[in-house]
């Protein structure tokens, strides 16, 4: 389980695609204190570390399965991308975000940016269908970042990037035509489930 803070923003290294996609990712993370298994919220998907490197060559990789890459934009991803890092919660951790599982549900689009004050407005289309499960207020996990939905007109969503996030993550190169790995809140999906007819 995640919680939607970033903790690191990584690098794509290496992209072979071999049956299913092998992605390797330069990292600042302690890699000898990541075990073989471990799972990583890369963009927003949870994905199992597979092989790394060492203290001095700081690395890990994993392998993206072809259902994985028909819901992410991991597919899209090449040498020098920046992404979005966080290692799972552990009991005792600061809980700073909301729940995040790193299923990723649909690939969103940002189709407007505007200055905000200090903030920056994104406004994002999702498939029409996860329309009824955001509500201005909720969370959403966006390339794992949590961020809070400020309005909702169908599935169009505006949320505000402040400085601080811009800073820590790949939203301060957050542009129209730019598509991110989206996950509806947890709770949002189970009430649809419960109450669906």
């Amino acid at each position: 389980m995640f919680t939607g803070i970033v903790t690191d923003v990584g690098k794509v290294r290496h992209v072979e695609k071999r049956g299913d996609t092998h992605i390797v990712i330069a990292t600042r993370y302690d890699v000898s204190a990541i075990e073989s298994g471990a799972s990583i919220a890369c963009a927003g998907a949870c994905m199992t570390v597979v092989d790394k490197g060492s203290a001095k060559d700081r690395w890990f990789a994993f392998t993206a399965s072809g259902e994985t890459l028909s819901k992410t934009t991991l597919g899209t991803w090449k040498v020098g991308d920046m992404v979005n890092l966080e290692r799972p919660m552990r009991v005792g951790d600061e809980f700073g975000g909301h729940i995040v599982t790193g299923h990723v549900d649909a690939v969103a689009e940002i189709v407007g940016a505007e200055p905000e004050g200090e903030s920056l407005r994104l406004t994002f289309e999702v498939p029409v269908k996860f329309a009824k499960l955001i509500a201005p207020k909720g969370s959403v996990a966006l390339d794992g970042v949590s961020l809070t939905v400020n309005d909702v007109t169908g599935p169009r969503f505006g949320v505000n990037i402040i400085p601080h996030t811009r800073k820590v993550t790949t939203f301060g190169r957050a542009k129209p035509g730019m598509k991110v790995n989206f996950e509806v809140d947890l709770l949002a999906r189970y009430v649809s489930r419960l109450v669906k007819p």
